[in-house]
């Protein structure tokens, strides 16, 4: 039987690698010329990764048949918050310096800007409400349509990679691929016509 609890634990501590290697790279100076373009990068694509992850895990249960993936599904969609809010946090503290008051107009003279923070703001509502709390206050069907708000930011954020680089679009793209990957799935088991029923045996058992 998996234990449960022991399982979280090394997801939890695993999930915290990237950002301690991170720090670390950034404590020796190991990022480069520009540092804010490193941390930022590698933030926003670690939301991604975890965006990702979170979503592969009901094709893996449903193709697998490991249904105990469902119970890290959680965690790993709030490490894809986190990372998102670093990435946000390191645009606030290092590219605005705390200047809120000219965030919106930045926002509005960089398109990219604009598409990553409605993808950072569809995620919000999702880590608010991930507690059991919230899904016995909400009810299944209105949590679990709140929760589809997860499509449209994981294609918001992979178009915000994409609107962000300049020329070597190979990563972005590969995001993309993945997420198209992931969505199609869900499209085609919604919409697939039923298997048929199997006939009865010419020869049913005594």
């Amino acid at each position: 039987m998996l234990d449960t609890r022991f399982s979280k634990t090394v997801l939890f501590v695993n999930s915290l690698v990237p950002l301690t290697l991170l720090l670390w790279d950034v404590y020796r100076k190991q990022v480069g010329a520009n540092p804010l373009e490193f941390v930022t990068r590698t933030t926003g694509m670690l939301t991604l990764v975890f965006l990702l992850l979170s979503l592969a895990v009901t094709p893996l249960r449903k193709v697998t048949g490991a249904n105990w993936l469902i119970r890290f599904r959680r965690m790993v969609g709030l490490f894809a918050f986190f990372y998102g809010f670093l990435h946000l946090l390191t645009y606030i503290a290092f590219d605005r310096l705390f200047n809120l008051s000219t965030i919106p107009a930045d926002v509005i003279k960089r398109p990219f800007i604009t598409v990553g923070m409605a993808a950072f703001f569809m995620l919000t509502p999702l880590a608010i409400t991930s507690t059991n709390k919230m899904i016995k206050r909400l009810g299944g069907k209105r949590w679990n349509r709140l929760h589809r708000l997860v499509y449209f930011a994981g294609a918001g954020g992979v178009l915000h990679y994409w609107m962000l680089v300049k020329s070597d679009t190979r990563l972005p793209l590969t995001f993309a691929f993945v997420l198209a990957l992931l969505l199609g799935y869900r499209l085609l088991v919604r919409f697939a016509p039923p298997p048929p029923p199997q006939s009865a045996s010419l020869f049913p058992p005594r």
